[in-house]
């Protein structure tokens, strides 16, 4: 307890300095949650007042940040500054796309008994919400009887084409029900939107590191690579792109502007808006996967590109596999003017996305509580991804350098240099954990000195234990020029 002094501007520097040092002494960690004004007023005997300005000023500091109707948590931070990795610079030559055997490899090691999932970027299932899920799901099929298992050719189900409409509000777009078509997963979306605008040869521009899935995609069809620059913070290199379209033929562009895989990072508006433009006057279609838009961590959710298309070339792709149930796979797609064309390719593909998960997903989103799921999750995934990199500046080999995502739940690591991800892959799967190595992210073995690390579970100390892991395990690895 602190004495009492008639000095209040002591009585809060007192409370401020009790505090700080149980956060800096490791008593209270980041995202735990510190005692309520009440509580800290009976335990320092001082007035509530008191507690609320230092509180206010530990805010201020960084140490601490208030959370509306839960109180205040010890914010997530370094125990000492890190850097972010600089800017890609992928080889500028268009290039065949070999991923898929590392692709397969990481799918792989998820069915090993036991292993900690530090690699596929899917949510872990403690944090979904499945038991409601599962009752409304139930409730659905009771509902609509043979409608829910038949059927639901394209565009799909009106009534989860409604809440899709109706949340494109806040990302800018403001779509019509019509204007979309249900999909089986975000890649299908995917798939559908490549086939519609090129064809095997064509010459696509990615962002460069890119989601493994993306260029698997590419690898498939048999189109070209040509990578674009990506800064850790704002996304492609705009410049680069631009140059680019002057001198190559390019059929189309992927793009991940809102909390890209596997960076994290967030285009800013008015970046979105040149993107659109740029691509808008040489008839190039931007395929915009906009999969984590929803996981956003701060005030509000960020615009897509899409918000600023004016000729229909921009093809939204995107799903609740990151946000809600990722084994319903329910997946959407926005064709703007290639309607028709993925229309008549989704028919071929998979003919209709399966009606229950779509009716029950629709039924979560009008009255299950979605929006404050969604608040929920936010909070979740922002305090895992800050412990996950205080836990990795702290256990890896220096110099290391870790990205700073504004929303998602995905790490991209710079070890140091000679430390080899595909051999730090294997050294971690015999321990048991999987990871994400940098090549997987590349049309070519880039990024060899890089891995992705997914802050999707909850974290407790099974994955303190394995960051520990990987870090000593990098360590031992022999160092190469």
């Amino acid at each position: 307890m602190i004495h009492e002094s008639t000095d209040h501007d002591s009585l809060y520097r007192q409370v401020c300095q009790k505090v700080e040092g149980l956060i800096r002494g490791g008593t209270w960690r980041p995202g735990d949650r510190i005692p309520s004004v009440r509580q800290a007023s009976r335990q320092h005997g001082v007035s509530i007042t008191t507690v609320l300005q230092a509180y206010l000023a530990l805010e201020d500091q960084g140490l601490i940040e208030a959370r509306p109707k839960s109180g205040f948590f010890v914010r997530p931070q370094l125990l000492k500054p890190v850097a972010e990795p600089k800017v890609s610079r992928p080889r500028s030559a268009v290039t065949a796309v070999t991923v898929g055997g590392l692709q397969s490899r990481l799918f792989e090691a998820s069915r090993i008994p036991g292993i900690v999932p530090l690699g596929g970027a899917a949510p872990g299932a403690e944090l979904l919400p499945v038991e409601k899920l599962n009752r409304i799901l139930a409730g659905v099929a009771r509902r609509h009887g043979r409608s829910a298992v038949s059927y639901d050719v394209p565009p799909g189900s009106a009534a989860l084409r409604r809440e899709i409409a109706r949340r494109s509000v806040d990302a800018g777009a403001n779509l019509a029900p019509d204007e979309i078509i249900t999909t089986s997963g975000g890649t299908e979306a995917l798939m559908l939107a490549l086939r519609a605008v090129t064809r095997p040869g064509d010459v696509v521009a990615v962002e460069l590191p890119a989601y493994f899935g993306v260029l698997h995609a590419l690898e498939v069809l048999q189109l070209k690579v040509v990578g674009i620059p990506m800064h850790p913070r704002t996304g492609m290199d705009l410049d680069v792109l631009e140059k680019v379209l002057k001198t190559r033929s390019v059929a189309a562009c992927v793009a991940v502007p809102n909390f890209s895989n596997p960076l994290g990072s967030l285009m800013p508006d008015s970046h979105k808006e040149r993107l659109v433009e740029l691509l808008a006057a040489r008839e190039v279609p931007l395929i915009e996967d906009d999969i984590f838009g929803e996981l956003y961590f701060g005030d509000h959710r960020p615009r897509t590109a899409l918000s600023y298309d004016r000729k229909g070339l921009v093809i939204l792709c995107s799903s609740f596999s990151k946000t809600l149930a990722p084994g319903y796979r329910v997946g959407w797609i926005v064709p703007g003017r290639f309607y028709k064309e993925i229309q008549a390719l989704k028919l071929t593909s998979t003919l209709a996305t399966a009606t229950l998960p779509e009716l029950a997903v629709a039924e979560f989103l009008a009255n299950g509580g979605y929006d404050h799921y969604l608040r929920s999750i936010r909070r979740t995934y922002a305090d895992n991804v800050g412990r996950f990199r205080q836990a990795v500046a702290a256990s890896f080999p220096g110099p290391v350098t870790i990205t700073q995502p504004q929303g998602g739940f995905v790490l991209w690591v710079e070890l140091p240099k000679g430390v080899d991800a595909l051999r730090l892959d294997d050294a971690a799967l015999e321990q048991k954990i999987s990871i994400a190595p940098g090549p997987m992210f590349s049309p070519k073995p880039d990024f060899g000195n890089f891995i992705r690390l997914s802050c999707a579970h909850p974290w407790n100390a099974r994955m303190e234990r394995a960051i520990g892991t990987l870090g000593r395990l990098a360590a031992q690895q022999p160092r190469t020029a």
